[in-house]
Parts: C-alpha cells; sequence; structure tokens
C-alpha cells in the first residue's frame, strides 16, 4: 500500500519542498511539493531521482573496519571502539593538531551534519580544519568579513523584484544557485525578463544561463576582477557613484576611489579580451537601472584574484546604492539566526590568526586550505607534528582537491583516518573505519546554512518520511558517539553531546541582556524544550530564541518546532527586507569599503592587467543532473549531457588536428588525464572546459555505475599550488594546459 510523505530536497541550495511516493520502505517517485512555501512546486532532474539516490545498492548499511589490511563489516560498538582506539592516541601522543579534519560539501545539506562537527572540533581542539570551502566558496567567506565583519554576512540578490541582473562566473540553470538559495532560479531569470528586466552573463561559457541573456560577454577565464574593478573605476570617474541610504553606512570611499583610479576600461581590455566600450556600458546600465544586483559565484572564486572579484561584486552594488535595498543585494535573516544585537562596533573579521606548517597558508576562517592537506599529512618540518590522523566527514578529497594522485598516497600513509560517507569511494577506501550514515529518507530535514542564503526569509523542516532500517544508526547518533570517541569520552550516553550544547547556549542566552530569556533559569528553559530527538530539542531551543521565535513564552505568537510541525508546507517569514546597520561586526559599525588586506593585494591585480597569455587554459563546467561525485553512481542522473569530455573550440581544434569524440591528451602542472574532445563552440577560443567530480576508476571502491563510465579527475592537472592569496581557495580556473590527440 503507497503512502506519501513530505522531504526538503537535500540533493543541491534550491532546498525544493518535494512529496514522495513511498511503497512500504522504499520511495518510489518524487514530484514537487505544490504548497511549499518556498518552492511552489518547482523540482530538478535530481529531486525527481530522489528514490534511486535514496536506494542506491552500494549505499553502505553497516560500518566498515579494517582487519588484516581490508576493510570488513562490523557491528557499530566494534567500529566506535575501533575509532577510539586509533584517534585518541594520536592525541596523546602528538597533541591535538595531529588530528585533521575534512568536512564536505553534503555537511551543509543534512541537519546532523551542521549541528555536530563545530562540536566535534571544539572537542578536539585542533586548528587542522580543512573544508570544501577552498575549493569553492571561501573568498566571498573572506571578502564579507572584510567588508562588514562577517564572513557568513552575503547579501544575495533580490531576484523576485530585480530590474537589471549581472551574473559573472555563475550558471544557475545548471546549479539552481549557489551561496543564493533560490528554487527554480530559471523560472525566476525568466520572470525578471518577462517584467522588462536586464540579464547580463559574464562567462567564458556560451551556457543555458548566458543563452537565456539579453547579452553575454566571454571574458577570458580569470580576469573577472579586473573587469569589476574597471567597472567601478567608470562609476567614480563619470560620476555615476549614488550610495544613497548606504551613506551612513560606509567608510573609506575617497580612499576605493583612488585605488581603483587607474583599472581604466582601457587597461583592462587586453587582459579581459573585452572592448572598453563595453565596459563602461555595463557601468552606466548599472548605474542607470531602478533596482539592479550583481552576483558572482563558483567562476569568479576559483581564480587567481577571487578574493578581489568577490569584493567587487559588493563594491559594485554599494556604489550603485543597491545593497540593502528591495530588488538590489539583501542581507537573509533566517529563523535559526541568533537573535540580533544592537547595530554597532564589533569584533571585525581577523585572517591569518594561524598558519598551515609547510607552507604558511594563512587560516581563513578558521580553516586551512584544502589544497595542503597532502602536504600537512606527507611533508616533515622543524614546526610541529604532521597530519597523522584523520576523521573525514561527507567528503572526497582525492576527486575533489587538486593533485589527487599525491593526497591518495598520503592518506594511505596515516597512522588512522575514519570517514563518515554512505559510499566506499575514492577517499573512504583509505580509512580504517566506515560509518555510513542512512538515506535522506530515513533521516530529518532543516536547512540551517541554507536558509541564511535564501531570496525570500521562510522556514522549513521535514521528519523523516521513512522509519530508520533495523541496524542502522541514525547520522546524528553516529556523529555524536564520534564526538565522544575523539574526545575522550568513548562509552558516554551520545545524548550528552546534545545537553551539553543546549545547556552551554542556554547559560550564554540568560546572561546576555539582548536576549529574550535574559536573567530566566537555563535548567527551567531546557526542560520547556519540545522535540523526540536531540537534534530536535537543538532545533526547537535556536526557533525559540531566534528573531522570529516565541522567546520561551516572551512573543506567544512567535516561531517553536512545535509551530513548525503544524505547518508541513513550511511558514513564510516575507520578502528580504533591508537590515542595515545591524548585521556589521566591523571596529568601526560601518561597511569598511578598502580593508587592508584587499589594498595590499591591488598590486598583484596590478600586474595582471599586464599579462597576455597565449595558450590554453582550464575551465571546470556543471551539470544540472549532478552535484559532485557521488551522484555519478546514480543510472538517472548520468549520460546524456552530462559526460566528462574535453570542450574545446573548433578552431582550438583544428588547429591542433583534434577531432570531436577522439581522445584527447591534457596535461597540466599536477599531471595529464585522457578523454574524449567535444569540439563546440559553447567554449571561447583558447579556453578548454572539463567538468569536476569524475574519475572514478581507482580499485577498492563500491561505485558500480560510476566506474563503468569512470571519466577522468580534472584536479589531478592541478598541482596544489596555485591559490588565492587572501583566502587559500584553490584555482582551479584560468589555469594553463596543453591538448595534444592522443597517438
Amino acid at each position: 500500500m503507497s503512502r506519501t510523505a513530505l522531504r526538503i530536497c537535500p540533493l543541491c541550495e534550491a532546498t525544493c519542498g518535494l512529496t514522495l511516493t513511498i511503497e512500504g520502505t522504499r520511495v518510489t517517485s518524487a514530484r514537487g511539493d505544490r504548497d511549499d512555501v518556498f518552492s511552489n512546486g518547482f523540482i530538478c532532474p535530481k529531486g525527481a531521482s530522489f528514490g534511486a539516490v535514496d536506494g542506491d545498492p552500494d549505499r553502505l548499511r553497516t560500518p566498515l573496519v579494517r582487519r588484516d589490511g581490508e576493510l570488513r563489516e562490523a557491528t557499530w560498538t566494534e567500529a566506535f571502539d575501533a575509532v577510539a582506539a586509533g584517534l585518541r592516541p594520536v592525541v596523546e601522543r602528538h597533541g591535538p593538531h595531529a588530528v585533521g579534519m575534512v568536512l564536505g560539501n553534503p555537511n551543509v545539506h543534512t541537519m546532523a551534519g551542521a549541528l555536530y562537527p563545530p562540536v566535534l572540533l571544539a572537542g578536539l581542539g585542533t586548528r587542522s580544519l580543512f573544508t570544501a570551502s577552498t575549493v569553492d566558496q571561501m573568498p566571498k567567506h573572506v571578502s564579507s568579513g572584510l567588508l562588514f565583519g562577517d564572513a557568513n554576512a552575503i547579501p544575495v540578490p533580490d531576484l523576485d523584484h530585480t530590474d537589471h541582473l549581472l551574473l559573472i562566473g555563475a550558471n544557475p540553470l545548471e546549479s539552481n544557485g549557489s551561496l543564493c538559495t533560490a528554487p527554480d532560479f530559471p523560472g525566476k531569470l525568466k520572470a525578471l525578463k518577462a517584467r522588462g528586466g536586464t540579464l547580463t552573463v559574464i562567462d567564458p561559457r556560451r551556457t543555458r544561463t548566458a543563452r537565456l541573456a539579453d547579452r553575454h560577454i566571454a571574458i577570458r577565464p580569470g580576469t573577472d576582477a579586473l573587469l569589476l574593478a574597471a567597472t567601478a573605476q567608470v562609476l567614480f570617474e563619470e560620476g555615476l557613484v549614488e550610495l544613497g541610504e548606504l551613506s551612513r553606512h560606509v567608510q573609506g570611499m575617497d580612499e576605493l576611489r583612488d585605488a581603483v583610479g587607474d583599472f581604466t576600461p582601457e587597461s583592462v581590455a587586453a587582459a579581459c579580451d573585452v572592448d572598453a566600450d563595453l565596459v563602461r556600458t555595463l557601468a552606466r546600465e548599472l548605474a542607470a537601472a531602478p533596482t539592479a544586483a550583481v552576483y558572482g559565484r563558483i567562476g569568479s572564486c576559483t581564480v587567481p584574484h577571487g578574493t578581489l572579484a568577490s569584493w567587487l561584486v559588493d563594491v559594485l552594488n554599494i556604489l550603485t546604492g543597491n545593497l540593502d535595498r528591495p530588488g538590489g543585494a539583501l542581507f537573509p535573516q533566517a529563523a535559526t539566526d541568533r537573535t540580533p544585537r544592537p547595530a554597532g562596533p564589533g569584533r571585525g573579521f581577523a585572517l591569518g590568526r594561524w598558519h598551515s606548517r609547510v607552507s604558511r597558508h594563512p587560516e581563513a576562517k578558521g580553516e586551512l586550505p584544502l589544497s595542503a592537506l597532502a602536504e600537512e599529512i606527507d611533508t616533515a618540518t622543524d614546526e610541529g607534528t604532521p597530519v597523522r590522523a584523520l576523521i573525514v566527514v561527507a567528503a572526497n578529497p582525492v576527486l575533489s582537491a587538486p593533485d589527487g594522485d599525491r593526497l591518495d598516497k598520503a592518506l594511505d600513509s596515516l597512522d588512522f583516518m575514519v570517514s563518515v560517507d554512505p559510499y566506499l569511494n575514492e577517499t573512504s577506501r583509505n580509512a580504517d573505519v566506515v560509518l555510513p550514515p542512512p538515506p535522506p529518507s530515513q533521516s530529518p530535514h532543516h536547512d540551517f546554512a541554507f536558509n541564511t542564503l535564501a531570496v525570500r526569509n521562510q522556514v522549513r523542516y521535514t521528519r523523516p518520511a521513512v522509519p530508520l532500517e533495523p541496524g542502522r544508526m541514525a547520522e546524528s547518533e553516529i556523529l555524536a558517539r564520534l564526538t565522544l570517541a575523539a574526545t575522550g569520552m568513548h562509552g558516554a550516553d551520545p545524548s550528552a553531546v546534545d545537553d551539553l550544547v543546549i545547556g552551554q547556549t542556554l547559560g550564554k542566552a540568560v546572561e546576555d541582556p539582548h536576549s529574550p530569556v535574559h536573567g530566566r533559569d537555563p535548567e527551567d528553559l531546557a526542560a520547556q524544550l519540545a522535540g523526540e530527538s536531540g537534534p530536535e530539542r537543538r532545533l526547537d531551543m535556536m526557533l525559540r530564541l531566534g528573531p522570529y521565535g516565541d522567546g520561551f513564552g516572551v512573543r506567544p505568537e512567535g516561531l517553536g518546532l512545535e509551530r513548525l510541525l503544524a505547518h508541513p508546507h513550511g511558514i513564510d517569514l516575507g520578502p528580504l527586507r533591508p537590515r542595515l546597520p545591524q548585521p556589521l561586526k566591523t571596529r568601526s559599525g560601518k561597511i569598511e569599503l578598502l580593508p587592508r588586506p584587499i589594498a595590499d593585494d591591488l598590486p598583484r591585480l596590478r600586474r595582471a592587467a599586464a599579462e597576455r597569455p597565449t595558450g590554453l587554459v582550464l575551465v571546470g563546467r556543471r551539470h544540472l543532473r549532478s552535484n559532485n561525485s557521488w551522484m555519478h553512481n546514480v543510472p538517472a542522473l548520468t549520460g546524456g549531457t552530462n559526460r566528462c569530455t574535453v570542450q574545446v573550440h573548433p578552431e582550438d581544434a583544428e588547429r591542433l588536428g583534434l577531432r570531436d569524440g577522439e581522445p584527447v591528451r591534457v596535461k597540466g602542472a599536477g599531471g595529464e588525464v585522457t578523454a574524449p574532445a567535444e569540439v563546440t563552440d559553447g567554449v571561447r577560443r583558447g579556453v578548454v572546459s572539463i567538468p569536476h567530480g569524475w574519475g572514478h576508476d581507482r580499485p577498492g571502491t563500491r561505485l558500480s555505475h560510476a566506474s563503468t563510465d569512470p571519466g577522468v579527475n580534472v584536479n589531478q592537472l592541478l598541482d596544489g599550488s596555485l591559490l588565492d592569496p587572501l583566502s587559500g581557495n584553490a584555482v582551479l580556473n584560468g589555469v594553463p594546459v596543453e591538448l595534444s590527440p592522443l597517438a
């Protein structure tokens, strides 16, 4: 007998509501939830394939523990005994920094992944933290931290109301948006055009998004910051700067004008391969539009000047008066945000509080570059101990980080490694213990991170659609037990982790004069929490203390878990609204337009304006039916356009003797790969494009479908030496490569 259940989709950042059809305990189909307050029934191919993703037969069902060199099935007790026995001696012998943590992208797509790793990290006290952020969006965190004082204060375009949208390095028709949570991003762009708005796309590829645009500018990869700096220069030069309401919230305007003064359109035109007159047109259109928003994403982050480009995106929104303005770019307000503090000076944002041991890379947002993980394991120095043990949660850095071959060897040399992963993949195959979380249908869901980036304020929560299968363990319990095993409390009740967090959070809240529970008894508040589990009690606490919460009875009409459960399709909290100066945490209490680290990096950008690359350069690409490496094991999401090919322009193909469909050798600083050529004018001349997340040909994995068409690991072309110096982000785009036909 079939039934239906609601579930928020965890397969990309759009967070669409789904209606699942379930036969027994198996999800047989998924469709968009038309009553969802945020997505209104929208669904993409990934969401439609939820059942296939959920029921993948290659998902691990029991823990694996390495015995006599082989990973074998074990009980949960045996697995956590092995974790405690493997991690604690490393901490006791070498100190906490000898234990590294790697957190992958899926951590922000699960409730447990958001709640428990910070507790584990704090309990360990290690500075050896590496995440997917430094192969993706870290430049945006750093630029936001420097501008606004908060690395997580990221303004998003008001897609539903803007008149003019400038996208740079973004392809939301394929990605559904990133650092901008927006179900039906394609529909929002079409609605923008239907109401007479303008869409401009800057991208070296003619993507699906670029084909929809009113204007597509095929910029030379890696020169985004130059183009944006020249656009800012025109605004100053032609008297087009109009701050409006922002004028009382900014400082450093004169210094900014001087800093970008020599980035004229003529000075950057050759490097960008964009006509100077077109740059002036871009600036004039931004200034003339009734409302406008500039939005940059991964293509403008994973380049040599990623932080400068991310900074300039917000600078352009500020100079045109479009930051914190309806129709421009605004700061969302999630239901689980902390109680908003009064506006005023904050602690600010600091870079480089510590450095990596080998190459001395500065930390950013508490993280070290993922590109440095291999050398932090395999290279001895006089300073500190190498990473000797590793905790990997939902990450596959052998494919996502540069030079996976070196990292693969480094992982094999560790004293101990534990991986929390549903698959035996290219990274987890090196682990001593693998702890598999259940499939998404058996887990609750609330989007903590993505609601802070949503284009409309709303809150939704779904309980598990299917009961936890016998023999499985909830992801929250896995991570709680892992925390206890790693921090010397192995064997304690996992609920102790939740109780600890609740006690600490409420203890701070009652001491905060701005909190709705100031002066109350934290134990009494804890006793009032609703929920069937530790994660639900923590969610209830965060909702009730949050900006829309009931304040534990202070605002009876406010939010709490019980009210949210009574609205299974979610609660709409309204459109984005101006919030300045409250989100600012800079030392000045204002937007600091030209922070010192930015000013110090501008000479490097000036030198780039004189560079004239002559060879081929590499860019990545994304597919609508894929989200990183693990989705390649789902048959419904591979094939068609979702293939690992080397896209090359017809003129470059003819010059190099390449033929469509025939193998081509691609060589970079980190190695070489061979894949079929795809000759297309969808890439500009001088550009080569290979998708990320492929390379499923290593032995010892259990990815039966992915291994039948493994593709190649594009990051093997990189040696990991190219980083954006401010953020530590890997340079994945605009790097030189050589192509030749396979003899």
